[in-house]
């Protein structure tokens, strides 16, 4: 497979390859694709680029994302625990705001985001999100409660779901089920109301939403529909409207993180993979000591809630040289997401040289953990029924423990006390016919006492034991990552989001390189996607290259070959014989895709009176596919063509399609060929 984008020569003919569906019914799709050229026939996958007016051809060139000139970026960092959002004039691109302060938070934890929870009335009306979610759902009386409805680290479920869809449902805290997509729509549309307020404050005068350009990061390694429900979310939530799309950017976490981290200046980060002193702490005092530092050196400036950032290249940026490499480690509340990226000189632009990659190994796995010890201690059963019977009780116990969460270091001595509220106390009694203290006893587990203060005393190494799954998890995928050829001579490993300000962490990440690499862990390590975000908004093109996480293509009908073609695959079609189920690549998986390349096909309506175009999108995760109907490929999405009002007089019409995958989502146009009109083009990975 060749890894470069090429073009395809060669004339269009409806008899040398056809949708294997145009054979199966006269409603069908698309007849036509091209001709196989001697480019196509060496293993080119047909790349061509568009025309120069609708593709980035150089760097001084319009880029992908060119549209209405906006006047202000805002990006939402939408987190599986917490989100927030940053903005930043187009005027004054180096002025970074960070959103107003916001009410509420937790002891021993820093509220530069918000909770990502939310609060809906008995009647599934929004009521509040965040820490004012939170706080009203716990000062409601248990039987109240029951008929709220309260979700919180709802967004890892469009990464679980393995058929999302628009029809996807979500679990409250009192077990009643609700849209997904009209939570997600009632989360954007509460940043958009803070945002549009926070900025007409500003200007003095309302602030018109269509000035904006927004921006909502997702996890790298989330597939194309988890995607397009986000920006279904947007539209629903009046964020941008339908009809313009390019005002809303989709960016991947590890990307933006990359894109701020080129600006950080030493005085801004952490060095923890030297064998030299950083910070006025040795190697082993770095980890966990220098982040306390960083934590007050935010606090004491949070204040401002302006970060200004290099017009060019930071300090650190100064020390690497053209080709360059280095990693960047997402650590999130739901997923860790790993990115490789090659620095490309004297712009700065960033090359991916490997696939995105990671998994559900985030924070909240140690919140699993940790309701498995209290399954262990009071029994499952108790458990499950305390979640639904006290769902506010359940949240504030699980507040009480994130805060602990957060104190577990690898030299910790002293217990770690969590606080368990009265009810759980009062409704175990009722629910065992005993006290907690005597299932602690019964229990076993010896690395957790009971405190007459009412708090769970749980001993440092039994916190460790918590982390360590996840830890494991993230550290094998590390490992994996490191082994692969492209992952060579890594200059810097930078440890970003919430879940990399933990020392247990930062040890095992040190403990695994070996030294191979410096670990860098920006100050603001939980703003790092979000203003990064911001800075991709300011500059979409500044990823020059990624790569395609799956292999795309579609199923066609080719001229059956002897020997070639299995037998059972021949179709015999007015004296013609035909290959069925033939897999047509339009780009396999891990391969290099230029910002604004494309994929260049072409098809016709079956009957001249036909209005839409629907062709089936296949995906697969191995990279060479022969047919669709190998086992690990299957249907992921639809094309679909509205030829309505491009009507022509041509015997054949071609419709020429144009599918952009060098971007952060795919994307497809495409034109009446005869008339040079405009055809309606889009790609459904929701509808299956």
């Amino acid at each position: 497979m060749c890894n470069c984008l090429g073009e395809i020569q060669g004339k269009i003919t409806q008899l040398d390859m056809m949708t294997e569906k145009e054979l199966a019914t006269d409603n069908i799709i698309a007849d036509a694709m091209a001709t196989p050229s001697p480019a196509k026939s060496m293993g080119d996958p047909g790349i061509t680029p568009l025309s120069p007016s609708h593709i980035q051809q150089n760097d001084t060139d319009s880029n992908a994302h060119t549209g209405p000139s906006f006047i202000v970026v805002v990006a939402v960092d939408f987190g599986t625990t917490s989100s927030g959002y940053a903005y930043a004039f187009t005027k004054e691109p180096e002025c970074i705001h960070t959103m107003r302060r916001w009410e509420g938070g937790d002891p021993g934890v820093s509220n530069q985001k918000t909770p990502t929870t939310i609060l809906l009335t008995p009647d599934r009306k929004f009521h509040s999100f965040g820490y004012a979610a939170r706080d009203f759902y716990h000062d409601l009386d248990p039987t109240e409660s029951k008929h709220w409805l309260y979700l919180e680290k709802f967004k890892m479920k469009l990464h679980t779901t393995a058929n999302l869809s628009i029809d996807t449902e979500l679990r409250a805290a009192n077990g009643k089920r609700v849209k997904a997509i009209d939570i997600f729509a009632y989360a954007l549309a509460f940043f958009k109301e803070q945002a549009l307020k926070e900025l007409s404050d500003q200007a003095g005068a309302e602030f018109d939403n269509t000035d904006i350009r927004w921006v909502i990061t997702v996890p790298a390694i989330w597939k194309m529909p988890a995607k397009q429900f986000m920006r279904e979310a947007a539209y629903k939530a009046g964020l941008v409207p339908l009809d313009n799309p390019e005002q809303l950017i989709i960016a991947l976490e590890p990307e933006a993180a990359s894109i701020y981290c080129r600006k950080l200046r030493l005085h801004q980060m952490i060095d923890i993979g030297t064998k030299t002193t950083q910070n006025g702490f040795s190697p082993a005092e770095n980890v966990g000591a220098g982040m306390t530092q960083a934590k007050e050196h935010v606090r004491s400036k949070r204040q401002s809630r302006t970060f200004l950032v290099e017009n060019v290249i930071g300090e650190l940026w100064s020390e690497l040289e053209e080709g360059d490499r280095y990693v960047v480690v997402d650590c999130g509340g739901g997923t860790v997401d790993l990115t490789v990226h090659q620095i490309q000189l004297p712009e700065g632009h960033l090359k991916e040289l490997y696939k995105a990659s990671g998994g559900p190994y985030g924070s909240i796995g140690i919140d699993y953990e940790f309701e498995k010890l209290l399954c262990k201690i009071f029994g499952p059963d108790f458990i499950d029924q305390f979640k639904i019977k006290r769902p506010a009780a359940w949240v504030d116990l699980m507040i009480a423990f994130e805060s602990r969460k957060r104190a577990a270091a690898p030299d910790r001595t002293n217990p770690l006390n969590i606080n368990l509220p009265f009810s759980f106390i009062d409704y175990y009694k009722k629910f065992r016919g005993h006290s907690v203290e005597h299932a602690l006893r019964k229990s076993n587990v010896d690395f957790v006492k009971w405190s007459s203060q009412g708090m769970l005393r749980m001993n440092p190494d039994a916190m460790n034991a918590l982390f360590k799954p996840t830890i494991d998890h993230i550290i094998q995928h590390l490992t994996d990552l490191f082994d692969k050829p492209e992952v060579c001579d890594i200059k810097f490993l930078f440890l970003v989001g919430g879940f990399a300000e933990s020392p247990l962490l930062q040890q095992a990440v040190q403990n695994m390189l070996h030294g191979r690499s410096r670990i860098i862990i920006p100050h603001d390590v939980g703003l790092t996607i979000l203003k990064g975000a911001v800075l991709f908004g300011l500059d979409p093109s500044v990823i020059k290259v990624r790569r395609s996480p799956l292999t795309y293509g579609v199923g066609v009908l080719n001229r059956y070959v002897e020997g070639k073609h299995p037998p059972d695959k021949m179709l015999v079609k007015d004296g013609m014989r035909w290959c069925t189920d033939v897999f047509d690549t339009f780009i396999a998986c891990d391969q290099s895709v230029a910002l604004g390349e494309t994929v260049k096909r072409s098809y016709t309506p079956a009957k001249p009176s036909q209005q839409v175009i629907v062709i089936h999108i296949y995906c697969s995760e191995k990279e060479g596919v022969g047919f669709i109907s190998e086992p690990g490929v299957r249907k992921c999405g639809t094309l679909r063509l509205d030829v309505t009002g491009t009507e022509s007089t041509a015997a054949r019409r071609e419709i020429q399609t144009h599918m952009q995958f060098g971007d952060t989502e795919i994307r497809a146009m495409a034109v009446d060929v005869a008339t040079s009109r405009t055809v309606k083009a889009s790609i459904d990975f929701l509808t299956q």
